[in-house]
């Protein structure tokens, strides 16, 4: 007699769920085109080729004169500051009373593919807070920069030590020697020079695809099956789709720029070292004196956090901060958890340091 076949009761249901909730989702779940990401409320103030700086609207009486500018990455768009109202960076920092400033790089086009660091951080970085400084007539403002714009916020910083009053660096890339993500083991083994010089740009699709990859399996199978799983819960499709309209919205990245973030930070580990140059300018990390707030996290499969950790050591800051958290590159920005942990902490942090 023939062995029968067993199924578990339990895995079956689960399997015929699961189907059902797969045949519901085109009816339960909105396509990326239909999503609207609500930014709050804001005024372009300055722009300059492709950059924009944003002003955002206050929503409480303001208790800080300081105003404060943030950098965002020069990967994806800002959006995932102000993914939604419930997790917005942006609008907990308005509530508490921050005038809040935001770089917006645009969408560099192949007429910006010779521009690099010294465009970016000399030119329309330093454009940017000279504005923001005489359009509040502060001396100096409280700088963040998230990601790669945490980068090019300490190379600001190191050069334009004035200017900056208070600077928080979150997940910012800084010593490529120790970064040990798929990002880094990429960069540090490519041939950028003929990557450069064949591409222009860096395109969307070739940033995309090696973000999908650093994850394949969380990135790939796991990620829609709990989105399958979940269809039926309208917060948690909510927040997905919002994700994925950010993700999949990543502009190129300027040719020479990129050659030498790969070159600089990645392969020759400059900066961390004191011996990148910027302008004709070298970039000593013992200029950085002002108050330095450095955000880590230990999930980060972007950026590791002991790539971030050593500009904690290397500033000359005697009021500086380091803290790491439980969470993940993304999750340490926009989640509930970066809501109740990571900027209460951040907004009081500045609130000690900045004028009322």
């Amino acid at each position: 007699m023939a062995n029968e076949i067993k199924v578990d009761p339990q895995m079956l249901a689960e399997f015929i769920k699961l189907n059902k909730n797969i045949l519901e989702a085109p009816n339960l779940a909105k396509s990326l085109d239909e999503i609207d990401l609500e930014v709050t409320p804001h005024e372009v103030v300055y722009s300059e080729g492709k950059i924009r700086l944003l002003h955002f609207n206050p929503l409480v009486s303001r208790q800080l004169k300081t105003p404060l500018v943030i950098a965002y990455a020069l990967i994806n768009r800002f959006h995932i500051l102000d993914i939604h109202p419930k997790k917005s960076w942006v609008k907990h920092l308005l509530n508490q009373g921050i005038d809040v400033y935001l770089i917006d790089w645009g969408t560099p086009t192949p007429i910006n593919r010779h521009e690099g660091f010294d465009d970016y951080v000399n030119g329309y970085m330093d454009n940017c807070i000279d504005f923001v400084r005489k359009e509040t007539l502060s001396d100096a403002v409280s700088l963040q920069g998230y990601c790669t714009g945490g980068t090019l916020s300490t190379v600001y910083s190191a050069l334009y030590p004035k200017k900056v009053k208070n600077l928080t660096l979150t997940a910012p890339v800084i010593d490529g020697r120790r970064d040990s993500t798929v990002v880094s083991n990429l960069a540090k083994h490519m041939d950028v020079d003929k990557l450069v010089d064949t591409l222009g740009n860096m395109p969307p699709e070739l940033m995309y695809y090696v973000f999908s990859i650093l994850k394949p399996f969380e990135q790939g199978f796991e990620k829609y099956l709990n989105f399958f799983k979940n269809i039926h819960d309208q917060e948690y499709v909510e927040n997905f789709i919002r994700v994925e309209k950010w993700v999949s919205d990543t502009p190129p990245i300027p040719g020479e720029l990129y050659r030498q973030w790969i070159r600089d930070i990645y392969q020759e580990n400059l900066l961390i070292n004191n011996k990148m140059y910027v302008g004709g300018r070298q970039v000593s990390l013992k200029n950085i004196s002002m108050p330095l707030l450095t955000q880590v996290a230990v999930g980060d499969h972007l950026v590791s956090p002991e790539c971030s950790m050593p500009i904690h050591y290397a500033v000359s800051s005697e009021d500086k901060t380091l803290k790491i958290y439980p969470t993940g590159h993304v999750g340490m920005i926009a989640s509930s958890f970066s809501q109740k942990k990571v900027l209460p902490e951040f907004a009081k942090w500045l609130g000690e340091r900045s004028e009322k």
